[in-house]
């Protein structure tokens, strides 16, 4: 076990399963404190029963910005600071571009555009109060580059958001020793993914197997990513290794693009 990030309070959203579940344990595997937040309590519960370091859990809507202010508010209450900030929470769904409705859009904007920004501004301001050398890692994904085989156009346009406010925070809060990254997962091994492969196939009248092995969603290493190897990513970025990191969108995605 490392302890680089001992003393460290970290907060991740979305962490009651999947990426955010393995990057809130990997957190406190090199020694930080974490408040683990989900929409779902259990799934949250769950995860902070894993952590064997000091960690506590909190259902949090982040659409809702009464519930992101609760969540920075009740961090500071128990444990005095916030040093890092995960926004790793966000939906999606698959659906061609003529299918996606006001309402998609609306949910993948309000939870991962909008949540994402007011938690980071939110944090931000605590992380100056308390003059912390703070540091923010925003998940994005490939889909926010481009990449043809996002679930839906709505969806990599909240991404893409997310990667252009990571810049400009980086730009904004340098000089308060806040640095703001983006990690852009590819294909990962998850729930979410699961479902979203059983819809394609659905829609094309195939077996998940065959969507699984297209030569357009097989990366150059062969395999999709694992939760870990995001996770991985996160804790460097947050930890001394990175101290010269900022503004950055770094792509954990076996190589499935190039920019």
């Amino acid at each position: 076990m490392s302890m680089q990030l001992k003393g460290k309070v970290a907060i991740v959203t979305g962490a009651g399963q999947g990426i955010g579940k393995a990057i809130a344990v990997d957190l406190a595997s090199n020694g930080a404190t974490v408040l683990v937040t989900d929409l779902d309590y259990k799934l949250a519960q769950g995860t902070s029963a894993l952590i064997e370091t000091d960690s506590d859990y909190l259902q949090v809507d982040i659409a809702n910005l009464d519930d992101v202010q609760r969540m920075i508010d009740i961090c500071i209450q128990k444990f005095t600071q916030i040093d890092i900030l995960v926004n790793n929470a966000g939906v999606t769904r698959f659906v061609d571009i003529l299918g996606v409705t006001v309402e998609d859009w609306d949910l993948m904007h309000s939870v991962n555009a909008r949540g994402t920004f007011f938690a980071m501004q939110f944090a931000a301001k605590q992380m100056i109060e308390t003059k912390v050398s703070g540091n923010i890692i925003n998940i994005a994904s490939i889909a926010g580059k481009g990449w043809h085989g996002s679930s839906n156009a709505a969806y990599a346009a909240s991404k893409g958001a997310i990667i252009a406010m990571t810049t400009l925070a980086a730009q904004q809060l340098g000089g308060y020793g806040i640095r703001v990254n983006a990690v852009c997962p590819g294909t990962t091994q998850t729930g979410l993914l699961d479902r979203i492969v059983d819809s394609i196939a659905e829609l094309q009248g195939v077996k998940s197997t065959e969507v699984r092995k297209s030569p357009l969603r097989i990366s150059p290493t062969g395999r999709d990513s694992t939760p870990e190897d995001i996770a991985y990513m996160v804790t460097f970025l947050a930890g001394p290794g990175a101290s010269n990191i900022t503004g950055q969108a770094i792509n954990v995605d076996g190589g499935l693009i190039s920019h």
